[in-house]
């Protein structure tokens, strides 16, 4: 398994709790938005009338801007991302949150440079994840087709991100440091950090 993720040029990422340290508090996301506790908030909001979603959309995205403007880098995220870099992969993010807000991020975090723009899909250019299509934009963007047999590796912290890879046919690594919260059956290669990747790649 390691060789296919070393052979790998194709790296998309999740972006929130993945690259960034997690600090989106979703419930109280929810209470702001009188969305039921654990219910999905993006598939609540889609079912509201139109006025209803553009009124709770709205105030998302203000709660979304100020959790972009507290981004910071999660561990190992620069040494995992030049590492690649260096490697000549091509880097995506695909976030549930939107395009302005994940490129804000990355600026926060240092690494907007390392990313085209065109491979920032958030949910207004993709369905959002565990929806596989917006991987599959990515890699029509890249030029990589089912029958190409190139490995594209899909990165995340959360089921939806594992899922979405799955779906998409890519390699599939979960990254979070609580051991109690994992998907095996989603799962290609679990990581507690991002440095785990970067020491697991140089092998």
């Amino acid at each position: 398994m390691i060789e296919l993720f070393k052979a790998s040029r194709h790296w998309v990422f999740d972006l929130d709790g993945t690259l960034t340290k997690a600090v989106h508090d979703f419930d109280h996301i929810r209470r702001e938005l009188d969305i039921p506790p654990a219910e999905d908030i993006l598939t609540h909001i889609h079912r509201l009338t139109a006025d209803e979603k553009h009124q709770k959309t709205q105030r998302l995205n203000e709660l979304e801007h100020f959790y972009a403007q507290q981004a910071q880098p999660a561990e190992g995220v620069e040494l995992l991302i030049r590492h690649l870099h260096k490697r000549s992969c091509h880097l995506a993010i695909l976030t549930r949150n939107t395009r302005p807000f994940a490129l804000m991020s990355l600026e926060s975090i240092g690494l907007l440079s390392f990313f085209d723009e065109a491979c920032v899909l958030g949910r207004d250019e993709a369905p959002p994840k565990p929806d596989p299509a917006g991987i599959h934009c990515i890699k029509e963007h890249w030029g990589v087709n089912a029958d190409s047999h190139t490995p594209v590796v899909m990165v995340g912290d959360y089921r939806f991100d594992l899922a979405a890879g799955k779906s998409a046919q890519c390699l599939t690594i979960h990254v979070h440091e609580d051991d109690q919260l994992q998907w095996p059956d989603l799962t290609d290669y679990r990581a507690k950090t991002l440095v785990d990747i970067h020491d697991y790649l140089r092998q």
